[in-house]
């Protein structure tokens, strides 16, 4: 059942040291506020979840917080590397990490499995592909009906999802507009459940009927903070901050520049500053 929370409360409450965590979102209400809230915490030793892993895991495994990541396509959106990512991989540094890579279709199946409750999602999928090889998680299954050999890899369930979205309403229950993404599979399929959100308002009537409504039952907190999904964009609140994701690109080269936007940008500052960075659709 949601409860309305501090982001700081809401993080504590429900991550803990050794969770498997996914922080979702596909190019768009990426919950950037959520994810620099788990770094001023210190939390240590986690799986990360994603299906596309940028610049907040970048973020996160630069901090040393991460010792194994399950992921498909892992970079910097529309520019390149992510580079504490790949100095983890390539360095060790700050820490090594397991990579546990997968395609995007097999990540979005695994999510799906785990919302529904099943141990493994089955799919015709890695047929000529060669990260069965390096993924021991891939396995093949034999279809009892037409003798097809499908893929077949573990569910995803997350001990904590986190997710941003436009709005709550005093009920508690959450709506998404715009790309969902896996979003809505992520939160199913996790044993926790934190949002942070826009804007709070009475309910959704006279909302467009097709849209995504997380009900209160499958959420356990609420943060209300604004611009929390910058430097990605939130569909009718602020766009996609493409010269932040440029920047990211110079800072994430160099480990002591990494460090001191770190401190000034993540733990010297609090999730108000997210409401400063983004400017309102008109």
């Amino acid at each position: 059942m949601s409860e309305f929370l501090t982001l700081a409360e809401a993080v504590r409450r429900n991550l803990h040291d050794g969770d498997t965590v996914a922080f979702e979102g596909f190019t768009h209400l990426i919950p950037h506020a959520a994810g620099h809230e788990a770094i001023r915490q210190g939390f240590r030793d986690l799986t990360l979840l994603r299906m596309t892993p940028d610049v907040i895991y970048d973020q996160m495994i630069g901090m040393g917080m991460a010792s194994k990541v399950i992921f498909s396509y892992a970079g910097n959106p529309g520019v390149g590397l992510l580079r504490r990512m790949r100095d983890a991989i390539e360095n060790q540094h700050p820490r090594a990490i397991e990579t546990v890579e997968h395609s995007h279709s097999a990540m979005a199946q695994a999510y799906e499995a785990g919302a529904s409750g099943l141990p493994c999602a089955i799919f015709r999928g890695y047929k000529g592909a060669d990260l069965p090889k390096v993924n021991p998680d891939i396995r093949s299954v034999t279809c009892p009906f037409t003798g097809e050999e499908l893929a077949a890899v573990p569910a995803h369930r997350p001990d904590v999802t986190f997710i941003h979205a436009q709005k709550a309403n005093q009920k508690g229950d959450v709506l998404v507009e715009g790309i969902i993404g896996v979003q809505k599979e992520a939160a199913l399929a996790a044993r926790r459940v934190v949002v942070t959100v826009e804007e709070v308002v009475s309910d959704f009537a006279g909302l467009h009927p097709n849209l995504c409504i997380l009900p209160h039952w499958t959420i356990d907190a609420i943060a209300v903070v604004p611009g929390g999904a910058h430097p990605s964009y939130a569909h009718g609140y602020y766009a996609r901050d493409n010269a932040a994701y440029l920047e990211w690109d110079k800072i994430s080269a160099d480990r002591e520049l990494f460090e001191s936007w770190i401190k000034d940008n993540v733990l010297s500052v609090g999730p108000e500053i997210f409401a400063t960075r983004v400017e309102p659709l008109r």
